[in-house]
């Protein structure tokens, strides 16, 4: 019995990993790859909207508790306004499928927006779920940051502390606020790739 729990529990973590490795067409060091999506108003965007841009990527569900960490403490916001004023695009895409956890209409998330006083540039609805494999994105919040050169350069957590509690981040390295800092000044991220914590990605399939 113990023994057969074993394998299942193993089964289930290495599973959606495996699936993540043959969807993604993405890696850290190599060209982020384009793709477009429909924003809250219809508009069609293009990552090669932002060529020559610091873009950050953020996978988002708003029923995720770890999502609600970083949002309901003001912490996301505050690191989407800060470096907003220094021209970084911050992309915020769901990924959730119909149906499932996290799929809102564009009035929905709307109201998300403001109930939260979010402050990214944009966010995308990936209802196929076609870039979030493309990118590989496992989790809710994944981070992801490409270069004005159009190289993805770090892939994963938001910070060090993978808990729902608030009261943890103070205390943690935050991995995308560092990353940043380092490609402002003109250096080469340091931690370029981490373990993304949070709740799965709901896809459609």
């Amino acid at each position: 019995m113990k023994k057969q729990l074993l394998t299942l529990l193993f089964s289930l973590l290495v599973w959606p990993l495996a699936v993540f490795a043959l969807d993604s067409k993405s890696a850290v060091g190599q060209p982020a790859p384009d793709f477009s999506a429909v924003d809250l108003d219809g508009k069609n965007v293009s990552l090669s909207d932002y060529k020559g841009k610091l873009v950050v990527l953020e996978w988002f569900n708003e029923g995720c508790p770890f999502v609600k960490k970083h949002y309901e403490s003001n912490n996301m916001q505050k690191l989407q306004e800060r470096y907003a004023t220094k021209g970084v695009v911050w992309l915020i895409i769901n990924s959730s499928g119909e149906g499932k956890e996290g799929y809102k209409t564009p009035a929905g998330h709307k109201q998300t927006w403001q109930n939260w006083g979010i402050k990214a540039t944009n966010f995308l609805l990936d209802t196929p779920g076609t870039i979030g494999k493309l990118y590989g994105a496992k989790t809710t919040p994944h981070m992801f940051i490409i270069n004005q050169q159009g190289v993805l350069v770090y892939a994963g957590a938001i910070d060090s502390k993978p808990s729902t509690a608030a009261k943890d981040i103070p205390g943690a390295t935050n991995y995308v606020s560092a990353a940043l800092d380092e490609l402002l000044s003109g250096k080469t991220v340091t931690v370029a790739s981490t373990n993304a914590y949070g709740c799965g990605v709901k896809y459609a399939s």
